[in-house]
């Protein structure tokens, strides 16, 4: 069974900056082609700002001019949970850390094989660990 990370928003608040609170806890988003990791090209893995879950390795991630860094898988379904979300008017599904809840983006089925999928992913729900750097995170 996976852990469940839970925390107030207050408590969040302590660890995260006020654009990953808003992003990551408040379903916010980020302009596109504003987050650190839409041209990002280092290999390792994305995890989970909050509680530091694998979400995503950068081997699936690709470039599909979105402005939000896109994958199409992540590491495990069993990492994410999707969402129904019909807010500003459109019918999309979220994803969203299964350990924390955190929000993470939207995923489409845009995307390039083998899955159609694009992960549509902000950067302030992301944290880099670099393989080159021994798993040090960025």
């Amino acid at each position: 069974m996976a852990r469940k990370v839970e925390k107030s928003l207050e408590e969040w608040a302590k660890t995260l900056t006020p654009s990953q609170l808003d992003i990551a806890r408040k379903k916010g988003t980020e302009r596109a082609f504003t987050g650190e990791y839409d041209g990002h090209k280092a290999d390792g893995v994305y995890t989970c700002v909050c509680c530091a879950e694998p979400l995503f390795d950068s081997s699936k991630k690709y470039d599909s001019g979105s402005g939000w860094p896109s994958f199409y898988q992540p590491v495990s379904e069993d990492v994410i949970e999707q969402e129904s979300d019909t807010t500003l008017g459109m019918r999309r599904t979220e994803v969203v850390c299964d350990a924390c809840g955190a929000h993470l983006g939207h995923v489409f089925p845009d995307g390039p094989q083998p899955t159609g999928l694009r992960y549509c992913i902000n950067s302030a729900s992301l944290q880099f660990v670099d393989r080159a750097d021994g798993g040090v995170e960025k």
